[in-house]
């Protein structure tokens, strides 16, 4: 990674929750980060209860807080900035997403999740804006958040859970899957030398190596999740975001943020110069 500004953003608001714990975990993640980086964090939305409402109703009332987030992420990739995001889901990346194709069309999204999140409206099963996101960054629906990411640009990383229409976009080659006991390969063939924007669902880890909302069997231990930034870091890594992590409450410092900031690291060596 070259060295260049790093910029760190924790985005609070509710994205359809089911649970108050992902507003609270975020801000937990967007501490160890300032500390570990020396960044001053800009937080972005407000914690409100959680409705566990579907996406028609939980995409209007998470508006406000997303568009705020698509212009501060906006603005440090405009300015060369490396954003670094902890945030309450997934559904933020509805925001940034569409960044990231307009101002680093270049850059492979590298979306480490137990789930493919490319589900549409139209096909979900349960209306989860959650697994409405990457869908949404290619346009196959409008989320009044932009679009633009190229399905060839999406490497899905330790995903397992997919849905049929989701494992089909895989099996035709529409998107690529790094999974298995192959990931590391297949995610070194695939990146290559492209830049890299990296997006990590801690639903991804094994469940119980951190606090989740939904618990995949399967999934990755940190030393896997290490070997995975330390590949990474090898390439300009052009942002950083991390999702889902769990808390009772943003006071709970729990002992599970340490080691996974720690298997993190790697994607900021050599480190930066923060803003």
């Amino acid at each position: 990674m070259s060295a260049r500004d790093l910029g760190l953003l924790v985005f609070v608001g509710p994205t359809g929750d089911h649970n108050d714990r992902g507003m609270a975990g975020a801000p937990i993640v967007g501490q160890e980060l300032s500390r570990r980086l020396g960044l001053e964090p800009t937080v972005i939305g407000e914690p409100r209860p959680a409705t566990s409402a579907p996406w028609e109703q939980a995409l209007p009332a998470a508006l406000p807080g997303l568009t705020e987030l698509r212009d501060a992420h906006g603005h440090m990739l405009s300015r060369g900035h490396v954003p670094v995001l902890a945030a309450s889901r997934c559904a933020a990346s509805l925001a940034t997403l569409p960044n990231v194709a307009t101002l680093r069309p270049d850059a492979v999204v590298v979306w480490f999740d137990a789930h493919a999140d490319l589900n549409t409206p139209a096909g979900s099963t349960t209306g989860y804006l959650g697994g409405l996101v990457l869908s949404a960054a290619v346009g196959w629906w409008d989320s009044g958040l932009g679009s633009g990411l190229v399905p060839d640009r999406i490497v899905l990383g330790g995903t397992r859970d997919l849905d049929p229409p989701e494992q089909a976009l895989v099996d035709e080659g529409t998107v690529k899957l790094a999974a298995g006991p192959h990931l590391m390969d297949r995610l070194d063939h695939y990146v290559g030398d492209a830049p890299v924007y990296f997006h990590l669902d801690c639903d991804v880890l094994e469940p119980g190596t951190v606090p989740t909302d939904y618990r995949v069997p399967g999934g990755l231990d940190l030393d896997a999740l290490a070997a995975v930034a330390r590949r990474l870091g090898r390439n300009d890594v052009v942002g950083v975001e991390i999702a889902e992590f769990e808390a009772a409450d943003p006071d709970d410092h729990t002992d599970y943020v340490r080691p996974l900031v720690d298997a993190l690291m790697p994607l900021w060596a050599p480190a930066n110069t923060p803003l």
